[in-house]
């Protein structure tokens, strides 16, 4: 792939907030023309897909605003300034579903939606967990614990019945990770 060089030419900044920033640019593309973008800054977030000891997918349900709904999700929040991706997975794992991930692996870094946000996202594995007492965080009362078997979630991914990005991702990398799937 060619790579092309844009030049901004001006940016304005929208919205600033605690997530996220949204700027208007105007870029120059190789031709000259200006082009308008709007760029969402997001912070960068990590998620981990757990298995416990009888290859249950460790899931949470969980209110998401924009849609008005529940979605069924890994374990995943935002890194703070600073932290460690690895040490956040192992954080947000215990935090919200009350599993200490003993060991993990990473397994990627990819960007959420590289069309319009800057955000990139930091997928762990673990099978080597240890049971406890979530530690939810004030605004996260209304998270359930949800255990899926894999091959189970394999075929909500299949039907359609999992609808966040990340999850179907985590699912598809940990099936192909234990065997269950081979791409």
């Amino acid at each position: 792939m060619k790579e092309k060089k844009f030049t901004v030419v001006e940016s304005n900044l929208i919205y600033e907030g605690a997530i996220i920033s949204l700027h208007v640019d105007k870029i120059r593309n190789t031709e000259g023309r200006i082009l308008e973008r709007e760029v969402v800054e997001h912070l960068d977030a990590v998620g981990i897909v757990a298995l416990d000891a009888r290859k249950n997918i460790v899931l949470v349900r969980q209110y998401r605003h924009p849609l008005k709904g529940d979605l069924l999700e890994i374990p995943a929040g935002l890194l703070a300034d600073g932290e460690d991706p690895a040490d956040c997975a192992i954080r947000e794992l215990k935090e919200e579903t009350g599993y200490k991930a003993k060991t993990i692996e990473k397994l990627a870094a990819f960007y959420t939606s590289a069309g319009f946000t800057d955000e990139r996202f930091y997928l762990f594995f673990s099978d080597d967990l240890e049971e406890g007492e979530p530690e939810l965080e004030p605004d996260e009362d209304d998270i359930e614990l949800v255990l899926i078997p894999l091959e189970k979630a394999l075929g909500m991914v299949s039907r359609g019945e999992i609808e966040d990005a990340k999850t179907l991702t985590a699912i598809l990398m940990a099936a192909q990770k234990v065997g269950r799937i081979g791409l």
